[in-house]
């Protein structure tokens, strides 16, 4: 079943809540990481061009990932691959989300980004420039996560883990809710 139909809890016996389909659900997380993609690029770059550029995009980069998940979900019902295929967030009643409903749905992952950053701007300073600048990117890569605290890889798997089963449980719920849905209390609708 595609897209889920169920009235509005909200009392208005003309409103009807159209569940977001799995696949549109998926398809808006693709577009939010191509999105991501010229950011990618920048950073990349900027990486390259200092040790210490891990320890620099700390704080911006936590911020950024506020912005777009917690602010313009908040703002806007969405993240920019939902508007753009036409779905947005909503409280299971069909409410917009509340500033916590947004901040409940980005926890965990917020979490998990605090914890994997954190831990690669540790591995980095533990590097020196001279060491740093000889590697090539991969390299750079390696040595940072060698160095990096030993729960880094934990970290690493429990964010694969929260990501493959948040499509999971789209999967397997009527509503497609993810996990984080259930956090929050939310649900995506066809706008």
């Amino acid at each position: 079943m595609e897209e889920g139909r169920a009235p509005a809890d909200s009392g208005d016996s003309a409103g009807e809540l159209v569940y977001a389909g799995f696949w549109r659900r998926f398809g808006a997380y693709w577009i939010d990481v191509a999105i991501f993609l010229p950011l990618t690029g920048i950073t990349y770059y900027l990486g390259e061009t200092s040790r210490l550029f891990f320890a620099y995009w700390f704080v911006p980069g936590l911020v950024i990932g506020l912005f777009f998940h917690v602010y313009l979900v908040k703002r806007f019902g969405g993240t920019p691959g939902k508007l753009i295929l036409k779905t947005r967030i909503a409280l299971t009643n069909g409410a917009p989300v509340s500033t916590k409903a947004a901040l409940l749905r980005y926890s965990v992952l917020f979490l998990l980004s605090v914890f994997s950053s954190w831990a690669l701007v540790t591995g980095a300073l533990a590097m020196t420039d001279e060491h740093y600048f000889s590697l090539s990117y991969m390299a750079k890569m390696e040595a940072i996560v060698s160095r990096a605290p030993a729960w880094y890889n934990v970290v690493v798997v429990l964010t694969q883990v929260w990501v493959w089963s948040e499509f999971i449980s789209m999967l397997l719920n009527k509503r497609r809710r993810a996990i984080h849905d259930y956090i929050a209390g939310t649900v995506v609708v066809r706008a």
